[in-house]
C-alpha cells in the first residue's frame, strides 16, 4: 500500500530547495561569476574624516587606469531626499569633490588586471587635504559651535521630528524615572561583502551590473539617475547572495563608478570588498541615544513616555531610505505594544563625520525596545514590583484587538500577555527568584529579565508616501506560469539572501495548485525578467510576495479549472482543483494534463478559453495598508561575575507569534539567526572612533562577533495568531528575532546586580564595563570577598 504524499504547502517543516545547490559548494555569488577579460578594480579612500581636497597627483603613465571625480563627466550625485517637512537633503558624490566627509570616502577608481595590481596602482596615487575639525559626537554635533558637515547648513541636523499627545495628562505622575541609554554604532556582518560585476553589451546597448545586493529594481532606479540612462538601457542582477540583514540594500558609489566606467572600457569589471573596507568605509547602524522619562502610578500603570532622542546618520543621505529613516521612525514605534494614554517624543537625524548609516535588521525598533523596555524595568524596582507584572499590566490586551496605539499603528491582532505569559512560566521565574535567595557556590550574581517588542511588518504604501523616500511600495506582482511538461515556474521581485523565499513561495504555491515542490522553480533577482518590486526589507516578503504569489496561483487554478471542467465534459461548477488534479463527477485529470492539452494540443481547448493562457501576473495587497504586527516576548536569565565582568547566558526563552507560519522549520531558523545578531548587539559589537574622526574597529579583531561558543540554543515556543488582513493569515517575522534580545539581556545583568547598586544603561556590555560599575559601586576600600 503507497504511502500518502507528505503536505508541502503552508505550514509544511519542508527542507530548503535552495540548500541542495549552497551546502554542496555550487551556488554562484559575485565572486564567483568569471567574464572574458574581466578586470579588477581598487579605491582610492579618504584616509581622514574631514578634509578639504586640494589636489589629487597621479602619476602619467597610470593617467589610463585611474579615474577621479573630473573623469565622470554627466555622472550625477547620489539624491536620498525626503518628503517630511524639514528634511535637509545632501548630495552624495560617488567620488569626492571639493571634500572629504568621512574615512573610507572614495576618491579615485583604479583598474587592472587583478586586485593586487590595482591595489599597487592606489598605492601610488597621492592626495593633498587640508584637514578640518572632525564631527565625530552625534550630542555634540548639534551644538552651535560645532563644526559643520555640509557647509550650506545651518546646523548638523537631517531631518527634527516631534510628537506630543496628552503629555499633561502625565506630568502629575507620582513615581517618574529618567534615564539616558545609548546604543553603539554596529556594522552589519553578512557573511558575503558586496560586490560588482559590470559589463556593457553593445548589441543589446544594455549596461548589466551583478550585484550583491537584495533590492535589485531600486538599484536600477537609483543607478539610472545617477548615470542619466533609460532604465531599459540597466540590467540589475543579483545572484546568490549571502545575507544582507539591510547592508545590501542600498545604491552604492561603487554601482555607479563601475557602471559608468564598464560603458567606456570596453571590458568587464569586477569590484569585491574587502572586509576592511566593510568595517570602516560602506555603512553602519544602530548609533542612538535616548533621554526618556517615564510616568507612573504606585500600581504599576504607566500614565506617559516623554522621550529626546538622538540618532547618528553619518555624512550622506543613503539612497533610497534616507537619512532620517532611524529617527523619524523612532517617533511613531517607541511606545511599542504598550497602552498608555500621554506622549511626547522629539528626535534628531545628526550628520556626522561618519560612513552613512542604514537600516539594520530590526532598524529602530531594537534600540526603542532597548529604551523603552530599560526604563520600564527602572520604574519596576522604583517601585518595588515584579517587572514583568508591571510590563503585564500595560501591553495591549486581546480584548482590545484591533487596536490603534498612542500613535495611531493599528495593531491586527494577537495576545502579547500571554506571550509574556509563556515566558514567565517557561524561565520558570519563581524558582529563579528563590534561587537568588542564596548565594551562588562560585560567587556570581544571578539575574532575569525580559523584553517584549511589537514589528510592524509589510509596511504599506500610505506609511511610505508619507516619508516620501525615493521608494514607495504597491501592489507587490508574481508571474505564475506552468510549462507544458506541468512544472511550474514563479517569478518574483522580490530577492532571497537567506530566507528561503525558494521554498516558501513554492509551498504558497503547492497550497493551491498543488503541484510538487519539487517541479516548481521560483526565479528572483534579474530586473530583465522579474515584475518591479521595491525587494526584501522590513520582514515584507511572506506577506506581500507570499500573497502575489496566492494570488497569481488562484488565477492560474481558475483557467485550469476551466480547461479541465471542458475536457471532463462537465460543468466548471461541478469541478474542484485539489492535490495537483481536477476532479469532476466522471473522473479526474492532472494539473500536467491541462498544461499539455494548452501547449500541444490546442484543438482540444474549449472555444471560450482564456486567451491569457496558462501565465499569469497579477499583484497583491493586504486587505488594509497598515501592515501585519508580529510581536515576541524574550526571558534570559544570566549569571554575572563582577571581577572579570563575564556574563553567562544560562537560559534563554523566546515565545513569537508570527501568525500562520509557511515553513516552521525555516522560521526557527530566522529566529535563531536573528538572536544571535541580538546577542552581538548585547554584548560584543561596537564600531568605536575616535576624535578625529577615526574608525578603530576595522579588522575582527577590534569588532567582535559572536560565534557558536557565544551563542546559546534559545528554547522556542511559537503562538500563531492569524492577521485578519492577509493571505493564510501570515505575519512577517525576519527582523523579531534581533529586536529584543539587548533588552532582555540587559535586564538581566541589571537584575543581577541590583544588590550591589549597578545599572546598566547601554550596549554593548562589555566586560570592563561591568568591572569599572561594580567597582565605582563598592564602597571604599570594600573587596569582593569581604561583602
Amino acid at each position: 500500500m503507497s504511502q500518502a504524499p507528505k503536505p508541502q504547502g503552508v505550514g509544511a517543516s519542508l527542507l530548503r530547495k535552495e540548500d541542495d545547490r549552497l551546502l554542496r559548494g555550487r551556488g554562484q555569488f559575485v565572486g564567483d561569476i568569471r567574464l572574458a577579460n574581466m578586470q579588477d578594480v581598487a579605491f582610492v579612500r579618504s584616509p581622514l574624516a574631514h578634509a578639504r581636497i586640494r589636489a589629487i597627483h597621479i602619476p602619467p603613465d597610470l593617467r589610463d587606469r585611474v579615474f577621479i571625480a573630473d573623469d565622470l563627466e554627466g555622472v550625477r550625485p547620489i539624491r536620498a531626499v525626503s518628503g517630511l517637512k524639514g528634511f535637509k537633503p545632501s548630495d552624495q558624490p560617488v567620488l569626492a569633490t571639493g571634500k572629504v566627509r568621512h574615512v573610507g570616502e572614495l576618491l579615485a577608481m583604479c583598474v587592472a588586471p587583478t586586485r593586487a595590481e590595482a591595489e599597487d596602482i592606489a598605492a601610488q596615487v597621492q592626495v593633498d587635504f587640508d584637514e578640518l575639525p572632525a564631527v565625530h559626537d552625534m550630542l555634540a554635533a548639534r551644538r552651535p559651535e560645532s563644526a559643520l558637515v555640509h557647509e550650506e547648513w545651518a546646523d548638523n541636523v537631517f531631518l527634527e521630528s516631534f510628537v506630543e499627545i496628552g503629555i499633561e495628562k502625565a506630568l502629575d505622575a507620582p513615581v517618574r524615572i529618567t534615564r539616558e541609554i545609548a546604543t553603539a554604532r554596529q556594522c552589519m556582518a553578512p557573511i558575503e561583502g558586496r560586490g560588482i560585476v559590470a559589463h556593457f553589451d553593445h548589441r543589446l546597448d544594455q549596461l548589466t551590473l551583478h550585484s550583491a545586493t537584495q533590492m535589485p529594481h531600486i538599484v536600477r532606479n537609483g543607478l539610472s539617475e545617477c548615470l542619466a540612462m533609460d532604465q531599459g538601457r540597466v540590467r540589475i542582477v543579483a545572484p546568490d547572495v549571502g545575507g544582507g540583514f539591510g547592508y545590501k540594500g542600498i545604491l552604492l558609489p561603487e554601482e555607479v563608478c563601475l557602471g559608468w566606467l564598464a560603458m567606456r572600457c570596453g571590458f568587464p569589471l569586477r569590484w569585491l570588498e574587502d572586509r576592511r573596507e566593510h568595517l570602516s568605509a560602506s555603512a553602519n547602524c544602530r548609533e542612538h541615544h535616548y533621554r526618556i522619562t517615564a510616568y507612573a502610578d504606585h500600581d504599576g500603570r504607566l500614565r506617559g513616555i516623554d522621550c529626546e532622542a538622538t540618532v547618528d546618520s553619518g555624512a550622506y543621505s543613503s539612497y533610497p531610505f534616507s537619512a532620517c529613516l532611524e529617527a523619524a521612525q523612532l517617533v511613531s514605534i517607541l511606545p511599542g505594544p504598550y497602552d498608555f494614554p500621554a506622549y511626547r517624543c522629539r528626535t534628531y537625524s545628526v550628520a556626522t563625520n561618519k560612513c552613512p548609516i542604514l537600516p539594520y535588521r530590526g532598524v529602530a525598533r531594537t534600540g526603542v525596545c532597548f529604551a523603552l523596555e530599560l526604563v520600564l524595568d527602572a520604574v519596576a524596582r522604583e517601585i518595588g514590583m515584579e517587572p514583568v507584572e508591571l510590563k503585564r499590566r500595560n501591553l495591549v490586551r486581546p480584548e482590545q484587538m484591533p487596536f490603534d496605539n498612542i500613535t495611531a499603528k493599528h495593531f491586527d491582532s494577537g495576545d502579547y500577555p500571554e506571550a509574556l505569559r509563556r515566558a514567565t512560566a517557561n524561565i520558570d521565574l519563581s524558582a529563579i527568584r528563590r534561587r537568588q535567595a542564596r548565594d551562588e557556590p562560585d560567587g556570581r550574581k544571578i539575574g532575569v529579565g525580559f523584553a517584549v517588542y511589537c514589528e510592524q511588518a509589510a509596511h504599506g504604501t500610505s506609511v511610505y508616501a508619507g516619508w516620501g523616500v525615493p521608494m514607495v511600495p504597491g501592489h507587490e506582482q508574481a508571474q505564475a506560469r506552468l510549462t507544458p511538461d506541468g512544472g511550474l515556474e514563479i517569478r518574483v521581485g522580490v530577492h532571497s539572501h537567506g530566507q528561503g523565499l525558494e521554498t516558501t513561495l513554492a509551498q504558497v504555491a503547492n497550497e493551491i495548485l498543488g503541484v510538487d515542490t519539487d517541479r516548481i522553480r521560483v526565479i528572483h533577482g534579474d530586473t530583465a525578467i522579474t515584475p518591479y518590486s521595491t525587494g526584501t526589507w522590513g520582514s515584507r516578503c511572506m506577506v506581500m510576495a507570499g500573497g502575489a504569489v496566492g494570488t497569481a496561483c488562484r488565477v492560474l487554478a481558475d483557467r485550469c479549472r476551466a480547461i479541465g471542467a471542458h475536457l471532463l465534459q462537465a460543468d466548471l461548477g461541478e469541478v474542484e482543483l485539489a492535490g495537483g488534479r481536477i476532479f469532476g463527477p466522471n473522473g479526474s485529470l492532472s494539473v500536467s494534463d491541462v498544461a499539455r492539452v494548452w501547449y500541444r494540443r490546442p484543438q482540444d481547448l474549449p472555444g471560450a478559453v482564456d486567451p491569457g493562457g496558462l501565465e499569469v501576473t497579477t499583484g497583491y495587497k493586504p486587505e488594509r495598508d497598515t501592515g501585519a504586527f508580529s510581536y515576541a516576548a524574550h526571558a534570559a536569565l544570566v549569571a554575572v561575575d563582577t571581577d572579570l565582568g563575564e556574563v553567562d547566558i544560562l537560559d534563554y526563552v523566546i515565545v513569537e507569534d508570527g501568525g500562520v507560519l509557511v515553513n516552521p522549520m525555516i522560521v526557527d531558523g530566522q529566529i535563531y539567526g536573528g538572536f544571535a545578531q541580538g546577542l552581538g548587539t548585547a554584548l560584543y559589537e561596537e564600531m568605536r572612533f575616535d576624535a578625529a574622526g577615526q574608525p578603530l574597529s576595522t579588522t575582527l579583531a577590534d569588532y567582535l562577533l559572536p560565534g557558536p561558543a557565544e551563542t546559546p540554543a534559545p528554547r522556542l515556543e511559537h503562538m500563531e495568531t492569524p492577521s485578519p488582513y492577509t493571505m493564510f493569515g501570515v505575519k512577517g517575522i525576519g527582523e523579531g528575532g534581533a529586536i529584543a534580545p539587548p533588552a532582555a539581556i540587559v535586564n538581566a545583568i541589571n537584575d543581577a546586580l541590583k544588590g550591589v547598586g549597578v545599572e546598566m544603561s547601554h550596549s554593548p556590555v562589555t566586560p570592563i564595563d561591568i568591572v569599572r560599575a561594580a567597582l565605582d559601586a563598592r564602597p571604599p576600600g570594600k573587596s569582593k570577598a569581604a561583602e
